[in-house]
């Protein structure tokens, strides 16, 4: 996934990653500079996974629609990320149905 630098459309929905596999995503997001979609929907990606990805999505600057949609986030990883949007002037779509 690192060679992929140019990569614009990422869909990883319904993987089963968890918290384990969004902290080793977020670790590389910010390489991908032209990515504009990423669908992490139906992962069982908790609080802290949230946590991790808000810690890198304000590098992503392309990214217009972010799905973490059939995830169980709690009031703790909304906040992390609610906290990262508002901070940042992004205009970034993220479904947490």
């Amino acid at each position: 996934l690192g060679e992929c630098k140019a990569l614009a459309h990422l869909n990883l929905s319904n993987n089963s990653i968890g918290d384990a596999g969004a902290g080793s995503l977020a670790r590389v997001l910010g390489e991908f500079k032209a990515l504009a979609y990423l669908d992490l929907g139906y992962n069982s990606i908790l609080d802290g996974g949230a946590a991790s990805l808000a810690g890198v999505l304000g590098e992503c600057k392309a990214l217009a629609d972010l799905s973490l949609n059939g995830n169980r986030l709690g009031s703790f990883g909304k906040a992390k990320l609610s906290k990262l949007l508002s901070s940042i002037n992004i205009n970034m779509r993220v479904s947490m149905a």
